[in-house]
């Protein structure tokens, strides 16, 4: 299916790690022809994010309460995140969106990407979309995070709770395009509760921004009839689980359900009253600790040259586009997977080229022996 990107030009504040050269925005085609965006910045190993139904990748990436989960995530992984069909970027007049199209969409992503294996991180309303691709594709996931998320939204509630799920559709229904933000700040306090007035009035306006009334109410109301708990003994992938203790948006029992459910899981309590994690909050360095760490082996797999096998002296990331192209990627796939333009890792594939004294057509099948000899793929 056919792609397209535009460049979005906000850049990091000062002393930021990953996402400096700023992001990238593609667009690529999935289910019914709805064009999903998706955007890609930092370095590593790539981590795909399935996220909160408000997103919006433009106004995200200057965002008060999510910058610093781009700035730290993009700064160790080849970050991946996404705009869901009817919502920010991606197409905004749709007619299904059911569990199964929304997993169809997140296989179309990592498609248009050419990931082969990668680990994925679903948030929020994204958890049961990432649970339902970790059963579907076991092969292509290294690793599986869980953050603030639940397996079934509406599992044994009372009918007041029943009601007060319909009172929020209502909500939604009346005030979700007012000019005001007296009902959307109600999503707001459930969502960051602990955060400054500056804060709650970006996410006021994010509601607002990154979608329209019907797409909201719809697809809340979708969320509700999810039901994925059958799925979570079948998950084969190394899981991490995180939620905040007193998440008033979802309940920490259902992160401990999901824990409990998926074969060796690991379960982290977060200190917190934020669905969203603050970046002033001793519970983000927890999640940023823990995700850092579970996710290493990723890293690792992409291993510094050894001065001795390797002559010239490669950069690290000459090193890493060397292997990506022994394992058989073009500079097209190798330039999506790091975030990085096509005629930027030619450059780098130029001076691997010098440095190993190869030249002329033959230069890349030269290159790449050299990396399958020294144990490089």
């Amino acid at each position: 299916m056919g792609r397209s990107k535009v460049a979005i030009g906000a850049q990091p504040s000062a002393g930021t790690g990953g996402g400096q050269a700023g992001q990238e925005v593609r667009f690529c085609r999935s289910v019914g022809g709805i064009r999903l965006a998706y955007a890609t910045h930092g370095s590593g190993p790539p981590l795909v994010v399935v996220s909160c139904w408000l997103s919006h990748l433009q106004y995200d990436w200057q965002s008060p309460v999510w910058r610093h989960f781009l700035d730290e995530l993009g700064a160790v992984s080849s970050l991946v995140r996404y705009d869901e069909r009817g919502f920010g970027l991606s197409d905004w007049v749709i007619n299904d969106y059911s569990l199964d199209t929304r997993v169809a969409d997140l296989e179309a992503i990592v498609d248009s990407l050419g990931l082969d294996r990668f680990a994925l991180l679903g948030m929020s309303q994204g958890g049961p979309v990432a649970i339902a691709f970790a059963v579907r594709h076991p092969e292509r996931l290294t690793r599986l995070v869980l953050h603030g998320t639940w397996a079934c939204l509406m599992r044994e509630r009372s009918a007041e709770q029943r009601q007060l799920a319909e009172t929020y559709v209502s909500m939604i229904r009346v005030g979700w395009a007012r000019p005001d933000s007296l009902f959307r700040r109600v999503f707001t306090n459930l969502l960051i509760p602990g955060a400054s007035e500056e804060q709650m009035r970006w996410v006021d306006a994010l509601q607002r921004m990154s979608t329209s009334t019907e797409n909201a109410a719809w697809t809340r109301e979708e969320r509700q009839k999810i039901d994925v708990t059958a799925l979570l003994p079948h998950v084969t992938t190394p899981t991490l689980v995180l939620h905040a203790r007193d998440d008033a948006m979802i309940p920490f029992e259902e992160g401990r359900l999901i824990a409990s459910l998926i074969p060796g899981a690991r379960l982290v309590p977060l200190e917190s009253r934020n669905h969203i994690l603050l970046a002033d909050e001793a519970a983000w360095s927890a999640f940023r600790a823990e995700v850092n760490a579970f996710i290493e082996p990723d890293r690792r797999r992409v291993k510094q040259p050894d001065a001795q096998a390797v002559p010239g002296d490669l950069t690290s990331r000459e090193y890493e586009i060397l292997r990506l192209a022994a394992d058989g990627m073009s500079n097209e796939a190798i330039a999506k997977v790091l975030a990085l333009s096509a005629r930027t890792v030619e450059r780098h594939l130029s001076n691997v080229y010098v440095k190993l004294g190869v030249s002329g057509k033959a230069a890349r099948a030269a290159a790449v022996a050299h990396a399958v000899r020294t144990g490089m793929s």
